[in-house]
This record gives structure tokens, sequence and C-alpha cells, in this order.
């Protein structure tokens, strides 16, 4: 990841092809894109641990370059699972079986700094590699199986609160909280995630909640509809 990245004048000719609520994503050529996030936030902490889930082979975007708010990274061509659960090419069962299996294999990757069990109670709460934004948006379905992309709040933590987190995000959308196209439908994956997921949806939720109250992102309406999304979670857990 020594590569120069582009400068401003190279990408801000045109219009980003994708945009988030933090960043803008530009077209550099067929292979590689340039994320940049409009609030200066600096990508070399996201840049590590990509590297790192990649280097124990988790599914990741290759990065090119880093620096300050601007990472190049491939070019990945495919829909969304929540694109693809939209159109009918993905069943709401086998988005749930993907994200569940997404977050497994994370949950097995050994920590930045290669820490051992917490409190020795599994796998949920030791420390390992955590996305933290983990949902049907955030997942590309490439030729080479699913991807993980946006990275931005992943680090090391307690697999429980990652999975708490992905059923919280989702159970916002099956409310209304969150508004997207999927809407109630996304109820059905819901209770077939908690029933798949790895180590404890629960355990960790009123952490995860707090997590979600603090995003800068969210909506004040958002996060008053935090603590239903929960107790949705709570509902669905058998």
């Amino acid at each position: 990841m020594t590569d120069q990245p582009p400068s401003s004048t190279e990408v801000t000719a045109g219009q980003p092809f994708a945009s988030g609520r933090e960043a803008d994503v530009f077209l550099l050529d067929n292979g590689r894109v340039l994320r940049r996030y409009r609030t200066g936030a600096d990508t070399a902490h996201e840049a590590e641990i990509m590297a790192h889930a990649a280097g124990h082979g988790y599914p990741v975007p290759a990065v090119f370059s880093a620096s300050g708010p601007d990472m190049v990274m491939e070019r990945l061509n495919g829909p969304t699972m929540a694109e693809a659960a939209l159109s009918g090419e993905l069943s709401m069962e086998d988005s749930a079986v993907i994200l569940a299996d997404l977050l497994r294999r994370l949950h097995d990757l050994p920590p930045r700094d290669n820490g051992t069990d917490g409190d020795g109670s599994g796998s949920g709460s030791r420390e390992t590699i955590v996305h933290l934004d983990l949902h049907p948006e955030n997942i590309l379905l490439t030729d080479r199986g699913p991807v993980v992309i946006d990275w931005r709040n992943a680090g090391d933590g307690p697999g429980d609160l990652d999975t708490a987190l992905s059923a919280l995000i989702i159970a916002q959308v099956a409310i209304g909280s969150i508004e997207h196209p999927l809407g109630a439908a996304v109820d059905a994956m819901l209770d077939r995630f908690l029933a798949l997921a790895p180590g404890d949806p629960v355990r960790l939720l009123d952490e995860a909640a707090d997590y979600r109250r603090q995003q800068l992102t969210m909506s004040p309406d958002e996060v008053a509809m935090i603590g239903a999304a929960a107790a949705r979670v709570r509902a669905g857990i058998r």
C-alpha cells in the first residue's frame, strides 16, 4: 500500500458513482475506485484492519493505497446483498445464512495483538476482529463470493458485540426506524439470522444499543427508536 493516491483534480472532475453517509466513491479505471471521506477522516486504521483480515483469508477488497481521507481499492462487480434480496435474486433465508457465516468467519480471526480469551466463556467473549457495521448493504456478491466492505468502524473486540450490532441494524429496518426499500420484509431475515448467528446476540445488546446511539450519521428519530429495535431482537430469540 505504498502507491500514491490520485490527487483531488484526478477525481473531482466527475461525479461519484456511489455515496454513503460518510464517503463518496469515484471510479478511477476498470480495476480501481477511490473512496473519499467527506469528513476528512483518516483511512490508515481501516486499511490496517483490512490488510490483517485479508492476510488471514477473509474476503475484503484489495487496498492499493491509503492516505488521509482517500483509499484506493479494488473495484468489485456485483450487487449488494440488499440489492440481490430486493430483486428476488437472493432469498431472505439465504441472506441470513451468508451474513451469519461471514460473522462466524470474521470472529474466527485472531485480533491484531494476538490476545486470548477474556473471560473464557467462548468465542463471542474473546477479543477478535469485529466489523461493527456488518449488514446487507456492506456485503457485495461478486464472482469470487461475498465480499465485506466499509471497514470504517472495525477493530479488535468481543464477537458478541459485533453479532448484536448486526442484529440491531437489521431490526431497525424491520421496525421501520431506518427507511429502506426492503422494509418489513427483513423481519424474516432477522429471525433466521438470530437462529444462526455466532455467539450470543443479546449478551452485549445493551452495549450495542449504546454504541448505535453514538453514531453521528443517525438521525434523532432513528436514535429514539433504538430501544424498540433492541426489544425486537430480544423477541426473536427462542
